[in-house]
């Protein structure tokens, strides 16, 4: 399969709400290698579709032992809070305080159609909740404080990779 691209703040597949996958068989599993390998970098924590242009509910996951990918979850239960820096592939470079729940679980289906659960606490969590995000058409900045945004979105529009 393939290492993909990601797409960078400003396309618009970052911004659409994705379609629930319906079909598994020879497109599931080659999404869900495609994710697992563009995780695989260095310093990757979760892959979702839209960041690697493809506008479908699924993402990976890689923490703290933990790998895999989910496709159509639902994020079931949360819990607790937690603060902390949080960055994301598709806004290099730039790491903002981010509250998220401490706890969180998600139930979707791996690529051919089974019922998974993952759940976990800290940076699994994080990434979890970040991921699924993704998946509405959320990119973090958007859930920071608003000065705090506005001070984001300035730095965005500075960076060398931001094409509007």
């Amino acid at each position: 399969m393939a290492v993909r691209e990601i797409r960078l703040y400003g396309d618009p597949v970052l911004r659409t709400v994705t379609d629930e996958v319906t079909e598994f068989g020879e497109f599931s599993r080659s999404l869900a290698q495609d994710l697992l390998d563009t995780l695989d970098l260095p310093g990757r924590a979760g892959v979702a579709a839209p960041q690697i242009g493809v506008p479908a509910r699924a993402f990976s996951y890689g923490i703290e032992g933990q790998r895999g990918v989910v496709f159509n979850p639902v994020l079931v239960e949360t819990s607790g809070d937690q603060g902390g820096d949080e960055g994301c592939l598709s806004v290099p470079g730039l790491w903002y305080p981010t509250q998220r729940a401490a706890y969180a679980a998600v139930e979707g289906v791996d690529a051919d159609g089974q019922p998974v659960r993952v759940e976990g606490q800290g940076e699994l969590a994080r990434c979890l909740q970040h991921e699924v995000d993704h998946l509405d058409g959320i990119v973090y900045i958007h859930r920071l404080e608003p000065s705090t945004r506005r001070g984001a979105m300035k730095a965005i529009r500075r960076s060398a990779w931001f094409t509007a």
